[in-house]
């Protein structure tokens, strides 16, 4: 019998093809020798970029609300790349008290040495920022939600005050993703996702992302993420395209799960304080709401009692809530800081250990009833009938 091999042109399907390709190959050689100047919007190599990646590139701008995406191995390698593409020697960099902390600690360790300054400003200044800029200042960056306590920032002011002094704005946006809020919208020149989280959904992949709408910068980025080798896999682009099929209605349910989970804390004998922007007696609720447009499921908490023991047999005792770091994921986890690593220079005092929740795809009333007995045997208390 004959065999038979239909066209490709034939096939058609909903998922997006994986091109897998480290070379790639050309029709004839003069179509090889310029294959550079294909560089930020073409193929040339397999570093610089697959179908599949383009595809996921072009869909994350959708999301950003234009402009063009850079895609790199984790979200950390996106705040580096940022930073990396416009710092040199002798620069400054002004970040949030309440920044990410590995992007403080590569500021430190690695732009450090390599004559690259920064320093902190309270999450809360807004204009007032213009009076932490310096001389050298060349970046100012944003994370509205802050990491541990969520905190706010006021973007159109900050914004305002840089490009006032000439500085570059980056805004780390993993929390709220362009689902809830849009930098790029309100003047942010890279717009940073780390697509690790929210955007793939499944806790299966490392990836990070940077959008921009200054076809300058835009290719600023590529030359340097060139320089330093980054590239992401065709396995793990396919993998977030699939997951942000599903983003929106898995944030809308996150959301709602992590706000019952909010506002159930916040009621509980054993609670000292509960962070969430999302809860309406959250410090920055109203800044919040006038900013964003969805919340997800991430929250942190304190216990009244004092010391790492109670938080403990609280951790210990979960039985729906795995263990572990990271969020996003569609499985409900918990992690714990120390004070010195939630240390912050806003209004908020933290002298007892931070509980972080992230909250998943599971049911919210068996959340609660598994939080609920968690905390009674942690210290003692119960809060009553879950919802």
């Amino acid at each position: 019998m004959a065999s038979y091999s239909p066209a490709a042109t034939d096939f058609s399907a909903l998922p997006p093809a994986v091109h897998r390709a480290s070379t790639i190959v050309f029709n004839d050689l003069k179509s090889f020798l310029a294959r550079q100047t294909q560089f930020y919007d073409g193929y040339s190599y397999g570093q610089s970029g697959t179908p599949t990646y383009y595809e996921l590139a072009h869909a994350i701008a959708e999301l950003e609300g234009g402009g063009k995406a850079v895609l790199v191995p984790t979200g950390m390698a996106a705040i580096a790349l940022v930073n990396a593409t416009v710092l040199k020697a002798g620069d400054h960099v002004l970040l949030p008290a309440g920044a990410y902390g590995s992007s403080l600690e590569a500021l430190h360790r690695l732009f450090g040495k390599w004559g690259v300054s920064h320093s902190l400003y309270p999450n809360d200044a807004g204009a007032g920022v213009e009076s932490f800029i310096q001389a050298n200042t060349r970046l100012l960056w944003l994370e509205s939600p802050s990491s541990y306590f969520y905190e706010l920032q006021d973007v159109p002011a900050l914004t305002a005050a840089a490009r006032a002094r000439g500085l570059r704005v980056a805004m780390d946006n993993s929390w709220a993703t362009p689902l809830g809020f849009k930098p790029l919208a309100h003047r942010v020149d890279y717009s940073v996702q780390s697509l690790t989280k929210y955007a793939n959904g499944h806790s299966d992949l490392l990836m990070g992302s940077i959008t921009t709408r200054d076809e300058t910068l835009y290719q600023g980025l590529r030359d340097t993420a060139e320089h330093l080798g980054y590239c992401v896999s065709s396995d793990d682009c396919f993998l977030v395209l699939r997951g942000l099929a599903t983003l929106g209605l898995r944030l809308e349910r996150q959301a709602a799960s992590g706000l019952a989970v909010a506002e159930w804390l916040a009621q509980h004998p054993a609670v000292e304080g509960v962070y969430h922007p999302a809860l309406p007696s959250d410090h920055g609720h109203a800044l919040w709401k006038a900013q964003h447009t969805l919340g997800n499921g991430l929250l942190s908490f304190t216990l009244k009692q004092d010391g790492l023991e109670p938080v403990e047999r609280f951790a210990n005792a979960l039985k729906m809530f795995k263990i572990g770091p990271g969020w996003g994921g569609t499985h409900s986890l918990v992690a714990a800081y120390p004070p010195q690593d939630a240390a912050t220079s806003t209004p908020i005092s933290l002298d007892r250990w931070l509980i972080r929740l992230s909250i998943g795809l599971e049911s919210a009333s068996e959340l609660l009833g598994d939080l609920a007995q968690a905390l009674e045997l942690a210290t003692g208390l119960a809060h009553g009938p879950t919802r």
